[in-house]
């Protein structure tokens, strides 16, 4: 790739990334486990957590869509995996469980960008259920790594204050 923006002559569209989050996506019903254990082992502190708002009762644990955690001065997000995120953690694929979150103010503009880069879009750009709304774009990279493009949305309280 030219160092100068462009890459099969066609310019790079300027987009500013605000925010890079790794995004961990675990069996079902394990993302509370897992939330747990990056607490112990790491000291991570539970910023923010949003559930599934049509949790059925026989389930014992509700299903987490985002677990935002802070470790150090970075964050992960831990989810639980359903049939939308099946798809970013296939068994046995090349980074499976692991999608990687950007959040800008442009998400066509970076989806767009990627794509231009020789990612695949998975999908459309969509609005977001989880990690508080906004617009969510997914693309694959060359390497099978899944990238969430997503806009900072609401915040989780304000979003769960209306669910």
């Amino acid at each position: 790739m030219a160092q100068d923006g462009t890459e099969n002559g066609a310019a790079a569209k300027t987009v500013s990334v605000a925010v890079f989050k790794p995004q961990l996506v675990v069996p079902a019903m394990k993302a509370d486990e897992a939330v747990q254990f990056y607490k112990a082992a790491f000291r991570a502190v539970e910023l923010k957590r949003m559930t599934h708002p049509k949790r059925k009762a026989e389930q014992e644990l509700p299903l987490i869509l985002c677990a935002e955690l802070k470790i150090g001065s970075s964050s992960l997000l831990v989810c639980d995996q359903t049939e939308d995120s099946s798809a970013a953690a296939e068994k046995g694929a090349i980074g499976g469980g692991i999608v990687f979150r950007v959040e800008t103010g442009d998400v066509e503009g970076a989806v767009e960008n990627a794509v231009k880069a020789g990612a695949a879009l998975q999908g459309e750009i969509t609005e977001e259920d989880a990690c508080g709304g906004g617009l969510l774009g997914k693309v694959k990279d060359p390497f099978g790594l899944v990238w969430a493009i997503a806009s900072a949305g609401k915040k989780c309280a304000e979003f769960e204050a209306e669910a």
